[in-house]
């Protein structure tokens, strides 16, 4: 068995290594991310660390810790070179998530902020499954596949299992993983 500290750096190395060309990428035009859904994940991926934190997860939360700080850099990117066709439907995702997040603050119950937050980012991927339904190639479908098997690594690096530690990871490679599937499928499908 691997040690957990080892699975914990290779979660680190592949959000790093996902993220920099989805970067890239971002500032030549190519990719077109949607700024609501990396605000939501900025946050929720911060949230998560620290519940996840809370509960001894160890080696397993880095990924979480990681992804946030990288969700606000594209966040902060997509301010410019992100979608600009935003729809009345992903404000009020948007607008219904953001209101919450201080349910989650009030609740000072580990259990009920991971489910909360999970239902949460839950929200925060429409819109990018929305957008790339309709242009499944301004995607950088690479950060998808690596958070996916991220996560992977991230849940056999938790030094602590309980549902409060393995929640929202799995959740995460579930909507990734659908993700990828929805994009790899849309650009066969779209001219």
């Amino acid at each position: 068995m691997l040690d957990k500290n080892v699975l914990g750096i290779v979660s680190i190395i592949l959000t790093l290594v996902g993220y920099t060309p989805y970067f890239l990428t971002t500032l030549k035009g190519q990719t077109k991310p949607h700024l609501f859904s990396w605000i939501i994940w900025g946050l929720i991926s911060a949230i998560s660390y620290f519940a996840q934190d809370s509960d001894n997860a160890g080696p397993g939360a880095w990924a979480s810790g990681v992804s946030a700080t990288g969700c606000f850099v594209i966040a902060a990117l997509a301010v410019r070179y992100g979608e600009k066709n935003i729809k009345r439907s992903d404000w009020f995702c948007l607008i219904a998530t953001l209101a919450a997040i201080p349910l989650w603050a009030v609740t000072e119950n580990a259990l009920w902020a991971v489910l909360l937050i999970t239902v949460i980012d839950a929200g925060g991927y429409y819109p990018t499954f929305r957008k790339s339904w309709s242009n499944p190639r301004e995607e950088n479908i690479i950060v998808y596949i690596l958070d996916t098997i991220k996560y992977v690594f991230a849940l056999f690096a938790l030094s602590h299992y309980s549902v409060i530690t393995t929640l929202s990871p799995l959740f995460i490679v579930l909507a990734e993983g659908s993700l990828v599937l929805l994009i790899l499928w849309r650009r066969r499908t779209v001219p």
